[in-house]
């Protein structure tokens, strides 16, 4: 038998907010506990209500701000505090990536022992209308009488009712209620459970995942869509090897390196930087830091499309990029060729698995770049000083993962943590990608 959840305390409650949580919220104590608060940020004094009860802290949205922060800012889009997709709106942005500076900074402190001998300025780019890759939820809501397109409320399973999004690529985000349309006037409109977006250099493709087949009149409302909004339209049916153009919609998707003289094209569900603008200062970072020579080789671990592996290659004398999707390494093969690369090889390999037996790990590199998911990076550390590798670029997607790692490498294998500081991949999110830079202590 479920044991019954207690009622949420009714009225609103007086409180100061002590400091921000790493996923951007309010942090503040009641009655010995702690509270982490939806819209409220630090210094702050608010009334909030009670939004959820949990045995160790419990949760709730700031309704009332008694006493404002001078970070705070009045968001943009009319649909914050109820739309999942952005929890930072409300502060400025100067003091949003200051904020995951401090998120990094205090992971690094507790879980990795560590400390950078210099802190990079942030990378920061654009604000606003930035993100070119995301998957929107679709829902046929009978009792609005209508279809919804966008992301989930905050803290709930239902789709957010959406007339825009201010962080999504103009293309989609200012057109939300039109997509909305073209699917209500489908007859499978019940059986479109997402749209993918995905956005290069040049036009738009949206990715309809159809759980039943689309009639004669659906393909002419989608052929209409893509014609009167340039975009184009493709059809998924089943898994990722499903996906299909409509007849005169491929679009070969693709981005540029323009300081690199490089051209990456993808698939519209490769994973790709969602921030085209922030992907290029990265690189160019990356790569004056890691500072790679005419005469050495380095080694790309989870290289993906080749994002970092062909800039390098213009830069020195060999390159080994290494990744576990087949499809994303043949496709990295293709780009380096379309590219006149030709001082590059990819290989598949399972980079969390057992690699006693790769050959790409017989041979020597001066440096070396790691990009890993979330999970990083820990079961390839100890291979690096094998190899010899005297310097590290480390591309971070998630803080705690790098300082547990930034652990191993400085405590554990005798790098020095040089330089680290956060970039702006994901503006008005609590989302913090970083960089680090490791050296071995002869460097």
């Amino acid at each position: 038998m479920s044991k019954k959840r207690k009622p949420l305390p009714q009225g609103l409650v007086e409180v100061e907010i002590e400091g921000l949580t790493h996923e951007g919220r309010g942090l503040a104590h009641f009655d010995g506990k702690a509270l982490f608060i939806d819209n409220a940020l630090a210094g702050e004094r608010v009334r909030f209500r009670y939004t959820r009860l949990q045995r160790r802290f419990d949760e709730g949205v700031a309704v009332e701000i008694l006493r404002a922060s001078p970070e705070r800012v009045a968001p943009r889009c009319p649909h914050f505090g109820i739309c999942g997709g952005c929890s930072l709106q409300h502060q400025d942005p100067a003091a949003q990536i200051r904020t995951k500076q401090e998120t990094l900074a205090d992971v690094f402190t507790r879980i990795g022992k560590v400390s950078p001998e210099n802190w990079l300025a942030p990378l920061v780019a654009g604000h606003w209308g930035y993100r070119r890759k995301a998957r929107l939820g679709v829902k046929h809501v009978i009792k609005k009488g209508r279809t919804l397109v966008g992301f989930r409320e905050r803290g709930t399973p239902y789709l957010a009712d959406l007339s825009g999004c201010a962080v999504l690529h103009p293309a989609v985000g200012e057109r939300l209620a039109v997509l909305a349309e073209a699917v209500g006037q489908l007859s499978i409109r019940d059986q479109v459970p997402q749209i993918e977006m995905a956005v290069g250099e040049a036009p738009c493709v949206l990715v309809f995942r159809v759980m039943a087949p689309p009639t004669d009149t659906d393909l002419a409302v989608l052929q209409r869509l893509g014609e009167d909004h340039d975009y184009h339209i493709y059809l998924q049916e089943g898994g990722v090897d499903t996906i299909r153009p409509m007849p005169g919609h491929q679009l070969d998707l693709h981005y540029d390196l323009p300081r690199h003289g490089v051209r990456l094209e993808f698939l519209p569900t490769d994973f790709t930087q969602v921030n085209l603008e922030l992907n290029r200062l990265m690189v160019d970072q990356a790569l004056d830091l890691l500072d790679p020579q005419p005469d050495e080789r380095v080694l790309d671990l989870f290289c993906g499309l080749g994002n970092f592996s062909l800039p390098l290659a213009r830069r020195c004398a060999d390159v080994v990029g290494v990744e576990a999707d087949a499809g994303l390494v043949s496709r990295a093969a293709a780009n380096a060729r379309r590219n006149g690369i030709d001082n590059v090889r990819f290989e598949t390999a399972d980079l969390y698995g057992d690699l006693a037996a790769e050959p790409w790990l017989r041979g020597y590199y001066h440096k070396a770049l790691l990009d890993p998911p979330r999970s990083g990076a820990l079961e390839m550390l100890d291979w690096l000083p094998r190899l010899g590798v005297q310097r590290i670029c480390y591309v971070s997607c998630y803080p705690s993962t790098l300082a547990r790692d930034a652990d191993r490498l400085v405590n554990g294998l005798g790098y020095r943590m040089v330089q680290a500081g956060v970039m702006d991949m994901f503006p008005h999110t609590a989302h913090v990608e970083s960089m680090a830079i490791f050296a071995r202590s002869e460097e």
